[in-house]
């Protein structure tokens, strides 16, 4: 049995929390909006992720929604700086993109009531890319509220950065995290690294409040570089990291004055966004294996 299919399976998650535990905030909203609550007081926002994906039954799907509508309710509630990133394929998109479009905007509308309406579409592997976008289009016709993300070494992306900047959509853009084949993505790290700067570089001129996602510091750095050089302001963009990773260099960026966003997972589901954190690094993994010495 593949690595995967052994950490998702519920009996590992359900014991094995422990191991995820520097990269998802908790099991539990409450968990979640605790560690957003310290991310505020050190000069950061956040954006909230219901952990889950692949859904193929519309119950589970309709869930997972009402899980985004009683975490808005929260946040309302606890009053935290964040607002949260959704998977289309919890939301129903393998069943039907109508069906899916349904769910998402159901959390647009609630999420409307909230300080940060803003919702981010995460975007999953390239065989949903063209759906995760169709669906992002027809809600952004509803509500500017809401952007999507797109991933730097997909082949597609400098067309769809294009797109976005005319659309003026909100952008996060990232360097990617699935396996994907040659086909339609680059695999080596110098042209993923190229690709990032030249979608980054266009969203930061053209674009809409662009959040570039990395924790490359060589693409921290000349995003530092253009930014400057085109005389564009700090509050015209930000980055985001993911949490658990690279915490000094987020306080460092804070601490220089630029906007922080950091994306928080929470959830029982935590195996998949897991496996790809300890594969896409390789510290990650010494991370997860100094957990368990720690026991």
């Amino acid at each position: 049995m593949a690595v995967l299919d052994v950490i998702q399976t519920p009996g590992f998650q359900q014991r094995f929390f422990f191991l995820a535990k520097r990269f998802v905030a908790g099991e539990t909203a409450d968990e979640a909006m605790d560690a957003v609550a310290a991310l505020n007081a050190a000069g950061m926002t956040a954006t909230l992720d219901f952990l889950g994906e692949d859904v193929t039954q519309r119950d589970e799907a309709e869930r997972t929604r009402d899980a985004y509508l009683a975490l808005l309710s929260a946040i309302r509630r606890r009053g935290v700086e964040t607002n949260v990133s959704v998977k289309l394929t919890a939301m129903g998109l393998l069943v039907d993109e109508d069906f899916a479009f349904a769910n998402l905007r159901t959390i647009l509308d609630d999420a409307a009531r909230n300080a940060d309406p803003f919702v981010r579409i995460d975007m999953e592997g390239s065989a949903v890319t063209g759906a995760t976008l169709r669906v992002f289009e027809r809600a952004f016709a509803h509500t500017r509220n809401v952007g999507p993300v797109l991933q730097a070494y997909l082949k597609r992306t400098p067309a769809d950065v294009e797109r976005m900047i005319a659309l003026g959509a909100r952008v996060r853009l990232c360097k990617g995290a699935y396996g994907e084949s040659p086909d339609v993505a680059y695999k080596a790290m110098p042209t993923i690294r190229r690709e990032c700067l030249r979608s980054a570089e266009a969203l930061l001129e053209r674009g809409v409040y662009p959040a570039i996602a990395t924790h490359d510091e060589r693409i921290i750095a000349a995003v530092e570089r253009f930014a400057r050089d085109r005389g564009i302001g700090r509050d015209r963009f930000e980055f985001q990291m993911l949490y658990g990773v690279r915490p000094d260099v987020q306080l460092r960026l804070v601490a220089d004055g630029y906007r922080l966003r950091v994306y928080v997972p929470y959830g029982t589901h935590w195996a998949g966004y897991f496996y790809r954190r300890i594969t896409e690094r390789p510290e990650n993994a010494l991370f997860a294996l100094r957990s368990i010495v720690a026991r």
